[in-house]
């Protein structure tokens, strides 16, 4: 009895794959929060000092906020970006302010992070209370105490996007001082340490 040979398939002759239709309106809010909420970030303090001049002579407050929409960009030269919501007070202070400080939180700082990213519910005065750091010799931001690393950063350009504004800085000066722990990072709506929920 002769053998057959099953039928081969050209790729011409598969089945069309089936490509998603995007809604009319794209994803919405929640779909995006909930779907980039599963992209693991480290947790920053971006800050910076706003010069003042008051009867006592110079002066100025100091400002900062938490993010996790902080990468490197650019080797050489050394640029970083943070993402800074648009009309907040770090947007308007980074527009007046070319200078600025970022601090790579550690896992024992969960309690900074908490306390600069509840939006503005905190004066600039209290922010800054009982937290161990150091102003930057370049740009004059606190730099905190205890964290993996600190750069002073000088912008070089505003991107606006969305709601949002991109601010590319390129780096200053770089410190890594001698500190235990790992990073803090930011997972599905928490804070949390490598390894550990």
């Amino acid at each position: 009895m002769p053998q057959t040979t099953p039928p081969t398939t050209s790729p011409d002759s598969r089945a069309p794959r089936t490509v998603p239709v995007p809604h009319p309106e794209g994803v919405s809010n929640d779909e995006f929060r909930a779907a980039l909420s599963r992209l693991a970030a480290g947790v920053v303090l971006v800050t910076a000092h706003e010069e003042a001049l008051s009867a006592d002579g110079p002066g100025g407050q100091d400002a900062g906020m938490t993010a996790t929409a902080f990468l490197s960009v650019s080797l050489d030269p050394p640029l970083v970006l943070v993402s800074v919501r648009n009309g907040s007070r770090m947007d308007d202070l980074l527009d007046e302010q070319p200078l600025w400080g970022v601090s790579l939180l550690t896992e024992s700082q969960r309690h900074i992070a908490g306390r600069f990213a509840m939006k503005g519910r905190i004066s600039d005065r209290l922010l800054f209370e009982d937290i161990p750091y150091r102003r930057g010799e370049v740009s004059g931001a606190p730099l905190v105490g205890g964290a993996l690393a600190v750069l002073e950063c000088r912008t070089e350009q505003r991107v606006v996007a969305g709601d949002h504004t991109l601010v590319i800085g390129r780096v200053l000066t770089a410190e890594l001082p001698s500190v235990e722990g790992g990073p803090l990072t930011y997972f599905q709506g928490r804070y949390r340490t490598l390894g550990k929920g």
